[in-house]
C-alpha cells in the first residue's frame, strides 16, 4: 500500500517511504566510488612520472588544459595539503568542494526521504561555468597568471 502524495514546498513528496538503507544507498554508493578514487589518487603518486598518460594538449601544444594539475591537486587533497592542491589546480578544488556540498544536500535529501534530484542548472549557468573555464585555462596560459599553472 502506497502512502497518499502530499505536498511540500518543493513538490510532491516522496509517494513511499523507503528504508533509510535504501534510501541513503545511492549517495553512499557515490562518496565510496569517489572515496576509492581519492584512496587510489593518494596511494599513487601522479607527480612520479609513469604512473598516469600526460595531458595530450600539453603534450602537442605546450599548454595548460583546466583539468592540467588535477591528479596532483586529488593527491594534494588525499594528503591534506590544500595549499598543494590549489596550488596544482585551483579550479579542481573549487570542483571538490561543489562535490561536497552537492553530496552533503544529496545524503540529507534522501536521509528525510524528500525528493532527490540534483541541481537543475540553466543554460545561462552553463555558459557561466564555460566562461568561468575558458578564463582560468587562458589565465593560466599567460605570465600573468603562472600562479594558476600547475
Amino acid at each position: 500500500m502506497t502512502e497518499p502524495v502530499a505536498r511540500t514546498p518543493d513538490g510532491p513528496a516522496p509517494v513511499a517511504r523507503r528504508g533509510a538503507v535504501r534510501r541513503l544507498a545511492a549517495p553512499l554508493g557515490a562518496l565510496t566510488a569517489v572515496l576509492a578514487a581519492f584512496a587510489y589518487v593518494g596511494a599513487v603518486d601522479p607527480n612520479e612520472a609513469g604512473h598516469y598518460p600526460v595531458c595530450p594538449l600539453l603534450r602537442l601544444t605546450g599548454l595548460y588544459c583546466p583539468a592540467c594539475g588535477g591528479l596532483r591537486s586529488a593527491h594534494a587533497v588525499a594528503h591534506g595539503d590544500l595549499g598543494a592542491a590549489l596550488g596544482a589546480n585551483a579550479l579542481a578544488v573549487l570542483g571538490y568542494l561543489a562535490f561536497a556540498v552537492f553530496w552533503a544536500l544529496w545524503l540529507v535529501r534522501a536521509g528525510r526521504g524528500l525528493p532527490t534530484a540534483g541541481p537543475r542548472p540553466r543554460p545561462v549557468h552553463w555558459w557561466l561555468i564555460g566562461g568561468v573555464v575558458l578564463l582560468f585555462t587562458v589565465a593560466r596560459n599567460l605570465p600573468v597568471g603562472s600562479a594558476l599553472a600547475p
